[in-house]
């Protein structure tokens, strides 16, 4: 696509890996130059690990619950797989929710059909959601990885549900050389796209491990533009003192490249 406002444009894709192929066949659609630098890695809770007999047990439960929240793609193509395993029918009469639209997405691909907030694509925007307002005595399931942020479970604790997670992965920090730090994020890049906190937070991390970079190097991250889903990312980026922040509205591939593409057509 000769004309678009993207063409020879360098962007920092940072999903994790195996996320990855959508958004670059997209930018290379528009003519840019995905530069790829995976700030998350995603390893599947193991059925030799720890964590597997109690995460088995809240699949096999599925049906004690009245709302279940999937709260990324990740948690829904692993909670998908293992609901197949051990619901040969999906049990009924449950409330799901996905955050954002690929969770939804994914979802639909193994059958169930949950619902997303018109007003956002983080936890924020799903609590305002009319079935999570009056859920008194509810058992509400969060399927989500290991760790991560609270705010789901005790604001609906605080509404009166018991609240209980699933936890299908973890999640960690890939580590880099100075060379692959030089190579992409130190590569005269037009535009980075984050699409979470953690992983905003995993490239500040990277910045910092690798103090060999001058201040100038580091000033020029924070003034390239930077593509974010929510007001929250886009909050946490302005603290670490971006300056070029760009609110998406959602992490789908989608979102992120048409965000980009208006965001280009406005600096230009």
């Amino acid at each position: 696509m000769a004309n678009s406002v993207l063409q020879g444009l360098r962007v920092l894709v940072t999903r994790p890996e195996h996320q990855t192929h959508s958004i670059c066949s997209t930018l290379e659609t528009q003519g840019a130059i995905p530069v790829r630098l995976p700030l998350l890695q995603i390893t599947p809770v193991s059925e030799a690990g720890a964590g597997f007999a109690l995460l088995k047990q809240k699949v096999l439960d599925l049906d004690l619950y009245q709302q279940i929240i999937v709260v990324s793609p990740n948690a829904a193509r692993l909670a998908g797989e293992l609901i197949d395993t051990y619901w040969p029918q999906l049990p009924v009469g449950i409330i799901w929710h996905a955050i954002g639209q690929k969770t939804a997405e994914t979802l639909a691909e193994y059958g169930i059909t949950a619902s997303i907030s018109l007003k956002g694509t983080d936890s924020e925007a799903l609590l305002s959601h009319p079935s999570l307002q009056n859920i008194t005595e509810q058992r509400i399931l969060i399927m989500r990885g290991e760790g991560g942020r609270t705010l789901l479970a005790e604001t609906l604790q605080s509404r009166g549900a018991r609240t209980e997670y699933a936890e299908l992965y973890r999640r960690s920090r890939p580590d880099y050389t100075s060379h692959q730090i030089n190579s992409t994020i130190y590569s005269s890049l037009d535009a980075i796209l984050i699409t979470s906190g953690e992983a905003l937070e995993n490239l500040f991390s990277l910045l910092g491990s690798h103090q060999e970079h001058n201040s100038q190097q580091r000033g020029q991250i924070l003034s390239t533009c930077l593509l974010v889903p929510s007001a929250r990312v886009a909050k946490l980026a302005t603290a670490h003192g971006c300056r070029k922040v760009y609110i998406a509205q959602g992490a789908d591939s989608q979102a992120m490249v048409q965000a980009l593409i208006a965001t280009i057509d406005v600096e230009e």
